[in-house]
C-alpha cells in the first residue's frame, strides 16, 4: 500500500475573463430634450395603435422614430452611438471605418405592463433611455418596472443544482439576472445579444422610454 503524503500548497486566484461591457450613463442638461421626446411620443401614440414586440400591456411604436421624433431623437441616437463606439473594437480596422446606424422606437407602459425577456438579434448594440418614470401607487413602497439583464451563460443556472452560482473576480456569488433601477435621463447601452426585459410596472401613471438598435456597416 502506498502511504505517501504530499504536503503541497496551491496559490490560486480568480481571473475575471469574458467580461460583458455595459454602458451606463445619465444625460445632463437634458430636460428640454426629454420633454421634446415625450411630446413627440404622445403625438405619435395618439395617431397610432402601435405594434407588438416584447411589450405586454404597453404601447410600442413603429421603429421609425428617427423619422418622426425630430432633432431630439437624432441627438439621442448620436449619443448612444458615441457610447457604443467607445466600447467597440474591430480587428485591423478602426471604429470610424464603419457607418454607424440606429433604429429607434418608443415604449409607453401603463400599470401592470412589462417587457418580456428578449434580445435584439442582427445588431451589435442595443440601448434604452428613460424619459418619464411614472408615479407610485398611493401607499406603495416601489413602482416595480426594473430593467433587468440575464447572464448570457444562463445554462449555468439550469444545471442539476439550481442554487449553484460561480464567484466572480470580486469573490461574490454572481447573479444570473441583474436588475437596474433606472431614473429619468438614464441611458444604458449593452450588447444586442444580451437578453433583457422589464419587470411589471406598478405605477399609476404611464412610464415612457425609447429603445434603439445600433449597428456598424462597412463603408462603401
Amino acid at each position: 500500500m502506498d502511504n505517501k503524503t504530499y504536503a503541497i500548497k496551491v496559490k490560486a486566484q480568480p481571473l475575471a475573463l469574458f467580461e460583458t461591457p455595459i454602458g451606463f450613463g445619465e444625460l445632463s442638461n437634458a430636460e428640454t430634450l426629454l420633454d421634446d421626446l415625450a411630446a413627440s411620443i404622445n403625438n405619435k401614440k395618439a395617431s397610432s395603435a402601435g405594434i407588438k414586440r416584447s411589450n405586454e400591456g404597453g404601447w410600442h411604436s413603429s421603429t421609425d422614430m428617427l423619422e418622426w421624433g425630430g432633432a431630439a431623437a437624432q441627438k439621442v441616437a448620436e449619443t448612444a452611438i458615441s457610447v457604443a463606439k467607445r466600447m467597440s473594437h474591430f480587428e485591423e480596422a478602426s471604429v470610424d471605418h464603419f457607418e454607424w446606424i440606429a433604429t429607434m422606437w418608443a415604449n409607453v407602459t401603463p400599470a401592470k405592463g412589462l417587457n418580456a425577456l428578449h434580445s435584439h438579434p442582427g445588431n451589435l448594440w442595443a440601448a434604452v433611455l428613460y424619459i418619464d418614470m411614472g408615479e407610485e401607487f398611493a401607499g406603495s413602497t416601489h413602482t416595480g418596472g426594473n430593467f433587468y439583464l440575464e447572464d448570457p451563460r444562463f445554462p449555468m443556472a439550469a444545471m442539476h443544482n439550481t442554487g449553484f452560482r460561480m464567484r466572480g473576480g470580486d469573490g461574490l456569488p454572481q447573479k444570473y439576472q441583474v436588475e437596474l433601477k433606472l431614473a429619468r435621463g438614464n441611458l444604458i447601452v449593452f450588447p444586442a445579444w444580451l437578453r433583457h426585459g422589464v419587470r411589471a410596472y406598478l405605477g399609476n401613471r404611464e412610464r415612457v422610454s425609447v429603445a434603439l438598435n445600433i449597428d456598424a456597416l462597412p463603408r462603401r
